[in-house]
C-alpha cells in the first residue's frame, strides 16, 4: 500500500521532565507499520531541557508538532485535555494517546486502527506489558469482559493503550472543549474519555494482546496499580473519598441520572456487580460500600 493510502492517525503525547525516555517512545510511534503518523507533542513547564529537544526533532521531522509551550499543566490530565482541546483533527481518521515513556511494538497501531475499520469498535484500548529498568516484565490483564456501569468506575486501562475511530474522538473533543475547569473536576483523561464514550453509545474493545512496553519507574503518575503499595495506595484514596469524588463526577458529566442514583445505598449494593470488571475488584467495592468505606 502506498503510504498516502495508510490510515492517519494523530498521536498525542504528553510530556513533562521527560529526557531520560521521551525519544525511545517518539522512534516507537515512527517506526509503527501500515499507518501514517503525526504526533504532536505538549510539554508541561519542564526543568530538564525536554522541550529544547523537542524544538530540536521538530527542525528535522516532518510529521511531528510541537504545541505551544511555557503554561504549567501540573499533571497528565491537564496536559492530556489541552491537547484534545487544542489540536484539529481535520484530516485524520484515527486519534491516539501516548505517554512520554513507554514503548509501542511496530504493529500496535496497525492492529487498532483494522479493528476500528472492521466495524469492531469505535475506541480501542488493551493489556499492556508492565517492565522495569532491572529487566523484569509483567502481562497487566484489563480485557475482563465488560460490565454495564464499569466506565463510572474504572478507566478502560491505561490511556496510552487508547485508539479512538475520527467519530468518536471528535464526539470527545466536543465535549472537552465546552466543559469548564475539567482538569479541576476530572485527574484522569482516560477514565472520563472511556466514560464518555460508553455513554454515548460508542463501542469499546479491550484487546487481550499487549502490543506496547508499559515502563514502571518511580516518577510514574499512576502505574500499574498492582503490588501492597499500590493497594495501599487505593485504600487511602477511598479512605479520603477521592475515589468517591471522581465516580460522582464523572457520572454527573455525563449521565447526571446515574448520577442521581448513586446516591441510593441499596443501589449501590444490588448493581455493585455491574460496576466493576474484574470480579476480585466487584467483591471489593461491595465490602467498602457495606461497611461505608465508600
Amino acid at each position: 500500500m502506498e503510504k498516502n493510502k495508510y490510515p492517519k492517525v494523530a498521536v498525542l503525547l504528553a510530556a513533562y521532565n521527560g529526557m531520560q525516555w521521551i525519544e525511545e517512545q517518539i522512534n516507537s510511534i515512527l517506526a509503527q507499520k501500515n499507518v501514517d503518523v503525526t504526533i504532536f507533542v505538549s510539554v508541561d513547564f519542564s526543568t530538564d531541557g525536554t522541550e529544547l529537544w523537542v524544538e530540536t526533532l521538530v527542525k528535522n521531522t516532518w510529521n511531528v508538532v510541537f504545541l505551544t509551550y511555557g503554561e504549567r499543566f501540573g499533571g497528565a490530565g491537564a496536559n492530556f485535555y489541552r491537547l484534545i482541546r487544542d489540536v484539529d483533527f481535520k484530516g485524520f481518521d484515527y486519534v491516539a494517546f501516548s505517554d512520554q515513556d513507554d514503548i509501542w511494538l511496530d504493529k500496535k497501531l496497525d492492529r487498532a486502527c483494522s479493528l476500528i475499520s472492521s466495524s469492531v469498535c469505535d475506541a480501542y484500548s488493551s493489556d499492556v506489558i508492565a517492565f522495569w529498568s532491572d529487566g523484569r516484565q509483567q502481562l497487566i490483564k484489563k480485557s475482563y469482559p465488560q460490565r454495564k456501569f464499569d466506565h463510572f468506575f474504572e478507566a478502560a486501562g491505561p490511556g496510552c493503550t487508547y485508539v479512538f475511530s475520527i467519530r468518536s474522538a471528535l464526539s470527545f473533543q466536543i465535549f472537552v472543549r465546552k466543559t469548564d475547569n475539567l482538569s479541576q473536576l476530572v485527574s484522569l483523561h482516560d477514565w472520563l474519555a472511556y466514560a464518555f464514550c460508553r455513554q454515548n453509545g460508542f463501542t469499546w474493545f479491550i484487546d487481550d494482546q499487549p502490543l506496547m512496553l508499559y515502563r514502571q519507574h518511580e516518577n510514574n503518575q499512576v502505574g500499574i496499580n498492582d503490588g501492597i503499595n499500590a493497594y495501599k495506595k487505593r485504600i487511602s484514596l477511598i479512605k479520603q473519598r477521592w475515589y468517591r469524588s471522581q465516580v460522582k463526577t464523572i457520572s454527573e458529566l455525563v449521565n447526571p441520572c446515574f448520577s442521581l442514583k448513586l446516591n441510593s445505598y441499596f443501589f449501590r449494593i444490588f448493581s455493585c456487580l455491574f460496576f466493576r470488571r474484574r470480579l476480585r475488584d466487584r467483591l471489593a467495592l461491595l465490602y467498602i460500600f457495606i461497611f461505608g468505606i465508600y
